[in-house]
């Protein structure tokens, strides 16, 4: 079985990029889909997952994950709390890191 990457970019839902909207169900969710992140890179699964810091349109978080095929990753992304919940968007895209420094 060969290991695929995949990418899913993550869009918060618009009435929640002014943080003053957040009440304690989004941070709830927020800390589900973390601990959910942080499960998948201890099965080996996230290669990395990260955010941009502004908080207006242009922000997206992504996911790069590393499985077995696209219905696995597919599978991973709608299972994400925070896309579940419908705080988050998601779109899925095969990937492939061409460079990364080891320190």
């Amino acid at each position: 079985m060969s290991i695929k990457q995949y990418l899913y970019k993550l869009s918060l839902k618009p009435t929640l990029l002014d943080e003053e909207n957040w009440t304690d169900r989004e941070h709830h969710i927020i800390q589900e889909h973390f601990d959910m992140l942080q499960r998948l890179l201890e099965e080996g699964k996230v290669l990395l997952a990260g955010r941009t810091l502004n908080m207006d349109s242009s922000g997206f978080g992504i996911v790069i994950l590393e499985v077995a095929s696209e219905d696995e990753a597919k599978k991973i992304m709608q299972d994400d709390p925070a896309v579940k919940e419908k705080i988050m968007t998601a779109e899925l895209f095969p990937y492939r890191v061409a460079l990364y420094r080891n320190k």
